[in-house]
């Protein structure tokens, strides 16, 4: 059977997409290698969401076409995002890919690389994997994601995401709540919710189902573990979940809310749904209710037409919300987008100064964050011995989401990794904090 190496770029939601794609295969009975020079199938599952993105799924491509000629590989595969997007250019733009397969047709890989006939797999992406699909997970066994819905039925001027994945899908809840089961029976610790928006989960079934009857189904499963919920939109947002948050423990106190801009010419020019004063009130509604929420947001700089007082306006909102976490992007023009026709673009010069002073805004913010926890006995979950941590060991607080937050450096202390664990916290910076294990004991005399 042939060997493959396989590549997964992007979001964790592509990282989902990938374990399918693992798990599909392997079924099959292909096997994996870790060196792409011993491989015969290369498979890059691509991303395309902005313009550097698709830079690197192309780099990424080019980089692997080397082995067709200096290893043993016979077929490079380009999977997901890239070639639905943009089916029409790549067949003459990388002659080196041998299958082009898009993200409404990768639950079909298998198939296609045992026929080997048929060179750009695209079509209308319907597929919603369930807890029944073969899936190989690649993160550490602790930690998971669970897609709970697929594609979006958001407008926003400047994503390309409909057009990729399709209409908003969610699976059914019994699935989810399955598919959680087996992960925790498996030794899972953390599992996050990932969906293009989560908070839209339900809304598309007809059985009444909601994201709040999925959090407490899914608290109810036996184990210790940590609950996250990723990628909310603030429009429409299902308040009943932060009801859930206050009396479940199992789920983290952990709110990721991509506003993107706060301007109302701004969100109406980017077509997003509900204005400031709702996203404002939002985030006042969540801090009043559980003060020790920790939120997460992303916001555009340089969106075509943004003046310097719309910037403003966002630069005061930032400093007001005082977010834990901010991701700041610079516009991507974005071909196929609405956004992509506006004339009236942002010097690059000024998107990238915009861009640096947001971001030193919530670096500061993100400091004094961080001041508070000084002193503090925080429950977390540990990753294991960090290379580049002098050998330290490396944890998360519930505040922390894999890759995209901080981490917690212990200094003092034996845990493995996947063990919860007590840390007193004794040092911080911008984005980590350093602390020590400390016993039950140790915390009651405090």
């Amino acid at each position: 059977m042939d060997s493959i190496h396989f590549i997964s770029l992007g979001c964790p939601k592509n990282l989902v997409d990938s374990e399918v794609m693992l798990g599909l295969l392997a079924k099959e009975g292909f096997l994996f290698v870790e060196d792409p020079s011993k491989a015969s199938i290369i498979i890059i599952n691509t991303c395309a969401f902005i313009e550097d993105a698709k830079k690197e799924a192309v780099d990424t491509i080019l980089e692997m076409a080397e082995f067709k000629k200096k290893g043993k590989c016979r077929l490079l595969v380009a999977a997901g995002c890239l070639p639905q997007r943009h089916q029409k250019e790549l067949s003459n733009a990388l002659p080196e890919v041998d299958i082009f397969i898009g993200a409404g047709e990768f639950h079909r890989i298998a198939e296609l690389l045992k026929e080997g006939t048929e060179k750009m797999a695209v079509a209308r992406p319907v597929f919603l994997y369930d807890h029944r699909t073969p899936r190989i997970a690649v993160t550490p066994p602790h930690a998971a994601y669970i897609k709970i819905a697929e594609g979006c039925f958001h407008p926003c001027s400047f994503c390309s995401i409909p057009k990729i994945r399709g209409a908003y899908r969610s699976r059914g809840l019994e699935s989810v709540v399955e598919e959680a089961r087996g992960m925790l029976a498996r030794g899972v610790k953390e599992i996050n919710l990932i969906a293009q928006d989560s908070t839209a989960y339900g809304r598309d079934l007809k059985d009444g189902e909601s994201l709040e009857r999925l959090l407490v189904r899914l608290a109810e499963l036996e184990g210790d573990k940590w609950i996250r919920l990723l990628y909310a939109y603030p429009h429409g947002f299902p308040t009943g979940v932060i009801n859930v948050m206050k009396v479940v423990p199992d789920v983290c106190p952990y709110l990721d809310i991509p506003v993107q801009h706060v301007s109302d010419r701004i969100l109406r020019s980017m077509k997003r749904e509900g204005d400031s004063r709702e996203i404002m009130g939002l985030i006042d509604h969540i801090r009043s209710e559980i003060p020790q929420m920790y939120l997460r947001t992303s916001v555009i700089v340089g969106y075509p037409g943004e003046t310097d007082d719309e910037f403003d306006e966002l630069l005061d909102f930032v400093a007001g919300a005082k977010f834990d976490h901010m991701g700041a992007f610079a516009y991507s023009r974005e071909e196929g987008t609405a956004a992509a026709k506006i004339k009236d673009s942002v010097p690059e010069k000024v998107v990238k100064e915009r861009h640096d002073e947001i971001m030193r805004l919530q670096q500061e913010i993100s400091f004094d964050r961080n001041r508070m926890h000084v002193g503090k006995t925080m429950q977390v979950l540990v990753e294991g011995i960090g290379e580049e941590s002098g050998g330290m060991i490396q944890a998360r607080h519930a505040g922390q989401a894999p890759e995209i937050d901080g981490l917690v450096y212990i200094k003092k202390g034996r845990a493995k990794m996947g063990d919860f664990a007590l840390v007193r916290i004794t040092e911080f910076d911008a984005y980590d904090l350093t602390g020590e294990i400390v016993t039950p004991e140790n915390v009651l005399r405090g």
